[in-house]
């Protein structure tokens, strides 16, 4: 394997699997998975759409009605259990499967990463609520995953006005205050959605919006929240009764009022300069290095300016950056990253007693659980810490000595590594004890940690 075939896999992919064939062409392999007719991942059949997802709710919140109301009857003396939302369960633990088994055996790494990125910038927590745990899959299904080589107002509209956004940052409860329903209700705006999309998913605060742009960006959001469950179809509509009327003014533009103001405040954010540049400087440090190097953000972010936001094009100006070729393994793998490229190097994907979600969370990195909603840290130092390291050292042992025989650890190291491998891991792999001691080495390597 050669050092750019090995970069193409390791910085731009999930790590290698052993029986991919290897790119003649590391650049057109990765600019080949940007490609429009690139096809979507194989999935398991049932994965719920809007209308089961509304009527596994409308369910869930029957059953705790039920509950509540047969607790409050019960004698003291006897306590009911909980009643366990079983219809939401099955659809966490399919859409959690569907999701980590592509990640385990995608033929487009770079694309995989790309939905990746995107989820971690438009964020969520599944804890939020049972809305958003219930939708947590389809979002990234049906509002990320087709949106990551389009243009950037296209998967910014998907991500804000989804049900789980809507839900994790309020704007269900949103009102305005001078509609029919604030009126009658005397209820008001939440600024959640609207504060977080200006500072963390567009413009970020280098663009000098105040405080005032923050609430007519509230008031043009108004109106738009999830289907009451008892409706049909699930998914999002807009209610009128909610939204606050006349124009409003953001960063200097004037909106209207109605349904279609808030996709159109969206897309002027979408393509706004500082959007450019902020997507850019994420978007290299991301894939290159924890202080983006200034020339390789110009690049992206020209990219980003002269396509008005093509995600395409700025992706495949990301495979130009001559940084992300000569300085590998400058980025450290997030536990997320580093257990994918772990299974994919031994060829199986969740053994017993090592289930993929289970040990996301054990190494510090829940899927679908970010701690805030400017997502996971991007940068080696969060992930650093004495235990955190300490646990991914007794994971990778663990995994080690469920991967009886299979390759030579060596021969493995050749396979996942190429020339990225340190002579002095392959030397101390040769002296240890066992091939379980030998993968460990292997998989706690500084370089195999690293992309």
């Amino acid at each position: 394997m050669t050092q750019r075939a090995a970069i193409a896999a390791i910085r731009f992919g999930l790590g290698r699997r052993p029986d991919e064939p290897l790119a003649a062409d590391p650049e057109a392999w990765l600019a080949g998975q940007l490609r429009p007719d690139v096809p979507a991942p194989a999935l398991p059949a049932g994965l719920p759409g809007y209308g089961e997802i509304a009527e596994a709710l409308l369910r869930d919140r029957t059953e705790r009605e039920q509950a509540r109301t047969a607790a409050a009857a019960a004698p003291p003396a006897m306590p009911l259990a909980p009643v366990l939302p079983r219809q939401l369960r099955l659809i966490g633990e399919a859409e959690t499967r569907a999701h980590t088994g592509v990640l385990l055996a995608t033929a487009t790494p770079f694309r995989e990463r790309l939905v990746a990125f995107w989820a971690n910038h438009f964020a969520f927590n599944i804890r939020r609520s049972p809305v958003v745990a219930a939708h947590a899959g389809h979002y990234v299904r049906e509002a990320i995953r087709p949106n990551v080589t389009g243009p950037f107002a296209k998967l910014l509209e998907a991500a804000v006005l989804h049900p789980v956004m809507l839900g994790y940052l309020d704007n269900n409860q949103s009102t305005g205050p001078n509609s029919p329903i604030g009126w009658r209700r005397n209820l008001g705006l939440n600024e959640n959605l609207a504060r977080e999309v200006l500072e963390l998913h567009s413009v970020s605060p280098a663009a000098g919006y105040s405080q005032a742009d923050v609430t007519a960006f509230a008031r043009i959001l108004t109106g738009w929240q999830m289907r009451p469950f008892t409706q049909p179809g699930g998914g999002v509509w807009f209610n009128v009764n909610r939204h606050e009327p006349g124009t409003k003014t953001l960063m200097g533009r004037t909106f209207g009022e109605g349904e279609r103001s808030a996709p159109e405040a969206l897309a002027f954010l979408a393509n706004h300069p500082a959007t450019h540049r902020h997507l850019a400087e994420k978007l290299v440090r991301h894939f290159v290095a924890d202080t983006p190097p200034p020339a390789a953000i110009r690049r992206v972010e020209g990219a980003l300016r002269d396509t008005r936001g093509d995600l395409g094009a700025a992706s495949a100006a990301l495979i130009g950056i001559p940084e992300a070729w000569d300085r590998p393994l400058t980025k450290l793998r997030c536990p997320q990253d580093y257990i994918v490229a772990v299974l994919r190097a031994v060829g199986f994907p969740a053994p017993e007693g090592l289930g993929v979600v289970a040990t996301m969370a054990r190494l510090g990195q829940p899927l679908w659980q970010v701690p805030a909603p400017d997502g996971w840290p991007d940068t080696a130092p969060a992930w650093t810490g004495p235990e955190a390291m300490l646990r991914r050292v007794e994971w990778a042992h663990a995994v080690a000595g469920r991967s009886a025989g299979g390759a030579d650890p060596a021969a493995l190291a050749e396979q996942v590594m190429g020339p990225l491998a340190n002579p002095t891991t392959l030397r101390e792999m040769s002296r240890a004890g066992s091939r379980r001691d030998a993968l460990t080495l292997l998989f706690t390597s500084p370089e195999f940690q690293r992309r």
